[in-house]
């Protein structure tokens, strides 16, 4: 199914309160600075792992900034749990895909064509094999069933639901880094 309804910069989305997957509740967008929203692909999506290590890495950097990080995935909150553990921010479950339908967030088969994206699928799986017993990597490279043609898409969105950036990502690997997200956040000027 192909989505047609982006976002833009300025479009005003619903404020919200969702549940984490610890059934935890979450304000998206947060109640104070901004939210970046990361749409993610399937639980143990090798790709998603290292972006999201990344992001792990320097999450001192980016609350510091004043942003909340809040991660979707199209998994259920059972294949989620062990990510959650790892990971210092928000992950949610969305199986049926209602916020990536809401979003705009898209599916397609260039998700896995272009060679950037091979070839931090390789990168992935590499690195779970040489870690097989840290339990950051469990789960790296299995499969819930959930689409492999999932495409990434990154929001910026201020306390009102105003969404100041967007990014639709064209593959598998193309999403905002972190030095990206704080470029951009900087160049909005800082809440």
């Amino acid at each position: 199914m192909r989505v047609t309804s982006r976002l833009s910069s300025g479009t005003t989305v619903e404020l919200r309160r969702l549940e984490n997957i610890n059934d935890q509740p979450v304000d998206v967008p947060a109640t104070e600075g901004r939210t970046h929203l990361q749409f993610r692909r399937f639980a143990g999506c090798p790709i998603c792992h290292l972006h999201l290590r990344s992001f792990a890495d320097r999450h001192r950097e980016i609350a510091d900034a004043g942003i909340t990080e809040v991660v979707f995935f199209h998994s259920p909150a059972d294949e989620l749990r062990g990510y959650q553990a790892v990971l210092p921010f928000t992950v949610i479950a969305d199986p049926d895909k209602v916020l990536y339908r809401e979003f705009g967030v898209e599916k397609g088969l260039r998700s896995l064509t272009h060679p950037q994206a091979w070839r931090s699928a390789a990168r992935g799986y590499a690195a779970a094999r040489r870690h097989r017993n840290d339990p950051t990597y469990a789960g790296v490279g299995s499969t819930d069933g959930s689409t492999h043609l999932g495409l990434p898409a990154d929001f910026l969105i201020d306390p009102d639901g105003t969404v100041v950036a967007v990014h639709y990502g064209q593959h598998a690997d193309d999403q905002w880094s972190v030095d990206q997200l704080l470029d951009v956040h900087r160049q909005l000027g800082q809440m």
